[in-house]
């Protein structure tokens, strides 16, 4: 763009700088929930600890599930229940207007004695604790959990290769983590996960409960007994547990509604009330009662464990579809009002916030990450196309708020109708980094190669940042593991040794790089350096699995599993049937597919340096060495459609998947599989990463995702896409999500030409059979302002990784990567 040329604003800039105001009238509540959220303090309560605490001093003696279940009872008998005078839909899990997180001491307990007050100045996600709640916190919850809580077992638990590799020496360290490969497990209870929320609003509590009492009731083998009593038993108290909540809410909005002196204020408690007096314990009847049905089962499912923060909403357009319909046929409700209900549930779901104690979270979730998607479109169970109008309704709800969760996902396959992709394309347009696009072409081949039924593969959803879950199919809930290929090409070309960790020898030894006479023999020890460190992160991941069920429970989740009712077992236990998919992150791909293209090139290939001079450089950061550094960085680059660096990355992601299928073999039913969503870890494990031979700097990050090292994808949008396809191992089975961030000048998608050609690019995508795609579309100036002066763009919306945050509350290193990613046109 010339410099004569006014810059093109998409439409979120357009708000922010008060050039465009809000044309949709009846949207005043939500406006004003949204603006209290944003000028509000983000709140730490202890509530849900504190009673889930008394609960289980109170019962050890008893099966874990039934303790769990008890507790759960407890909480809903007790916790504060709070409305707030603009709320349609309720439910909370504290007693606070706007954003606010719970506290999981089975979880946080190690952590609680360390974190104290210092979580309100951390640079990563810092809560507020009132006096109140911090004492509450450190005088009656942590005492009780000191050496109860899981972390503290799972690490002692690790081998001590493993446990070093993780956390280092110090055998009192069980916070920070080193970042050579990473463990999500020491900090949640699950991965991210769907329900069947179809269920529940079509069967009711009550049917639930009504099912395990027969179940119970048939129980004849004494054997079995030990684990179904417990189980069955611990469904039936959840039951009359979250129908105790609801009616709690009920009585209240009752009790409002009698003080209540605006009519129109009034009758909407009176609805809340009688609508919450019969869900969820009966099925719903309008789409009202579907939606506060759904909005239960969400919330009891986080008062719960930790880990249901990342609890999606599952394919609403589908369930809510024909509530809806029934509901406008017969004149009960409007679009206006149905949109205003969803509304209304975006706004709870961004006032529940996630906290993690554990100072190695904060850089995991940076923007307060808590993942929650909902998934509209894609193709029904009979393979026909799935648009139908709530899909459009839950579009246009999420047009035009500055409002980052839940996090939008939207099925695309072959035969999208043109109106649907229209209308999700001007949604992308606007700016704010959703929806996201997940390809049917891509991932219902892929569940049809693990076993899932074409009915079932067909179902799937987004679950998380980027990955999927079909609910009632799969049943394996434990966290993932992550491997830094930084960390991997560093490792090789020292023999093991990492420059910010000293002379510890964290990988294998692969000898002195500076004695290798070949590229192959780079490969071959980058390999054994990849897999040593893959090796170690499935240990993990098998400790993991070992010791959670003796510290993890969660009846809620289970008792709407199919097969957790069927087999009468917990879903943190191993499930007969099912599918059983192991994440394992690969974080920091293109930096170490172009680093070892760059060794190829000018040590191998062209022989511009030796292996020594190039290590020299790394060591000293490049300073002195800037003609090596730009002959690093001009040399050949993942995501441009460049045959070496696209083949290089195609056989990392081959080594990492070859190993994968070999141990599946080890573990019958369970299919471990590679995924490339880093969240935020690539910041994190950029940090510890020294000067790699791409021309990166020490300290700085890893590329993100499957997109390039930082500013090096020069080809365009077609490049990017067509590496993205030369790297990727048709072939295995063992694939899963592929994170795929592309950033666009608001000016290349400006009118109607703009909406065409990003159709157009969208539709290819879809042909090139590629897992995702998700849009920045933003000027970098407005994010540089937005630096400067964060008050006045506290509500602007970007995407990060698999999910939006505001930038002004990511941390300034995480802002610079963003704005440093490269800006594509159409």
């Amino acid at each position: 763009m010339s410099c004569c040329e006014p810059l093109v604003l998409s439409p979120q800039e357009m708000w922010l700088e008060g050039k465009m105001k809000d044309e949709d009238k009846g949207r005043e509540r939500t406006f004003r929930r949204m603006e209290a959220i944003r000028k509000s303090q983000i709140l730490l309560c202890t509530d849900r600890a504190r009673l889930f605490t008394e609960s289980m001093k109170a019962t050890e003696r008893k099966p874990l599930i039934l303790r769990w279940a008890l507790a759960l009872q407890h909480i809903a008998e007790n916790i504060p229940v709070y409305i707030g005078e603009d709320d349609l839909i309720v439910g909370k899990g504290e007693n606070h207007p706007g954003r606010c997180g719970m506290l999981y001491p089975e979880i946080d307990g190690a952590y609680l004695d360390r974190m104290g007050e210092n979580i309100c100045g951390r640079p990563d996600t810092p809560f507020y604790v009132s006096k109140e709640d911090y004492k509450i916190m450190t005088e009656e919850i942590a005492p009780y959990w000191k050496d109860k809580s899981f972390p503290e077992t799972f690490v002692a638990a690790l081998p001590e290769d493993t446990r070093t590799l993780m956390f280092g020496a110090d055998q009192e360290n069980i916070y920070q983590q080193f970042g050579i490969i990473f463990c999500s497990g020491n900090f949640r209870a699950s991965h991210n996960w769907v329900i069947d929320y179809k269920k529940v609003a079509e069967r009711g509590i009550k049917d639930i409960k009504k099912q395990a009492q027969e179940k119970l009731a048939e129980i004849e083998n004494p054997f079995e007994r030990v684990e179904k009593e417990p189980f069955l038993q611990s469904v039936i108290i959840t039951c009359d547990a979250i129908v105790i909540w609801a009616k709690r809410y009920a009585q209240s909005a009752r009790e409002m509604a009698q003080k209540e002196s605006n009519p129109a204020r009034k009758a909407e408690l009176l609805q809340i009330a009688e609508i919450c007096e019969w869900v969820p314990e009966n099925p719903a009847r309008t789409f009202y009662e579907a939606l506060q049905t759904q909005w239960f089962a969400y919330m009891f499912c986080r008062l719960e464990q930790l880990g249901a923060a990342s609890l999606s909403l599952g394919r609403m357009d589908q369930y809510l579809y024909p509530y809806y319909k029934k509901d406008i046929e017969e004149g009960r409700m409007t679009r206006d009002q149905a949109r205003e209900l969803l509304e209304s549930v975006w706004v709870n779901m961004s006032e529940a916030m996630f906290i993690m104690a554990s100072p190695a979270a904060g850089s995991f979730t940076e923007g307060y990450a808590h993942f929650e998607g909902v998934t509209i479109g894609g193709q029904t169970r009979e393979g026909k196309d799935a648009t139908n109008e709530v899909s459009y309704l839950i579009l246009d709800s999420k047009r035009g708020i500055p409002i980052n969760y839940p996090d939008m996902g939207v099925r695309i396959h072959a035969q999208t109708p043109d109106k649907f992709l229209r209308a999700v394309t001007e949604i992308i347009k606007e700016g704010q980094g959703y929806p996201k696009l997940l390809n049917d072409e891509e991932i219902v081949p892929l569940y049809l190669a693990k076993g899932v039924s074409y009915e079932d593969a067909l179902d799937y959803c987004i679950a998380g940042c980027v990955e999927n879950r079909i609910p009632n199919v799969d049943t394996y809930a434990t966290p993932a593991g992550a491997v830094n290929f930084g960390a991997a090409v560093e490792l090789t070309l020292n023999n093991g040794r990492m420059k910010l960790y000293g002379d510890y020898q964290f990988g294998a030894e692969t000898g002195d790089p500076r004695n290798f006479t070949s590229f192959e023999e780079v490969m071959n020890a980058y390999r054994t350096q990849h897999l040593y460190l893959l090796k170690h992160v499935l240990t993990q991941q098998a400790v993991l699995d070992e010791v959670k069920t003796k510290f993890m429970a969660a009846p809620m989740t289970s008792m709407v599993h199919d097969i957790c009712m069927e087999e009468c077992r917990d879903l943190h236990h191993w499930l007969k049937r099912g599918l059983r998919e192991i994440y394992c992150d690969a974080i920091g791909y293109a930096t170490a597919a172009d680093s070892l293209a760059a060794i190829k090139k000018l040590v191998f290939d062209d022989k511009k340096l030796t292996m020594g001079e190039l290590l020299d450089a790394l060591v000293v950061n490049f300073e002195g060495k800037e003609a090596i550094r730009q002959m690093c960085l001009n040399a050949p680059k993942y995501a441009n459609n460049d045959p070496e660096a696209d083949a290089i990355a195609k056989e990392l992601e081959k080594y990492h998947l070859d190993y994968l299928e070999e141990q599946n073999k080890e573990i019958p039913g369970t299919v471990l599989s590679l995924r490339m969503v880093p969240v935020t870890l690539h910041i994190a494990f950029g940090k510890v990463v020294g000067a790699t031979p791409n021309g990166r700097k020490a300290g700085m990050p890893l590329a993100e995702g499957t997109g390039a090292s930082h500013g090096c994808d020069t080809k365009g949008p077609t490049g990017l896409l067509m590496s993205n396809v030369n790297s990727k191992n048709k072939g295995s089975k063992n694939r899963q999500a592929r994170l795929l961030n592309l950033k666009l000048s608001p000016g290349s998608v400006k009118g109607e030409e703009g909406t065409r050609k990003l159709m157009s690019l969208i539709r290819t995508w879809c042909d090139m059979k590629l897992y995702h795609i998700q849009f920045n579309i933003i000027n970098r100036e407005t994010l540089l302002a937005a630096q400067k002066d964060p008050e006045k763009y506290r509500s602007l919306v970007i995407r990060v990784a698999g999910y939006s945050a505001y930038f002004t509350e990511l941390s300034k290193e995480l802002q610079d990567e963003i704005i440093a990613r490269t800006e594509q046109s159409l």
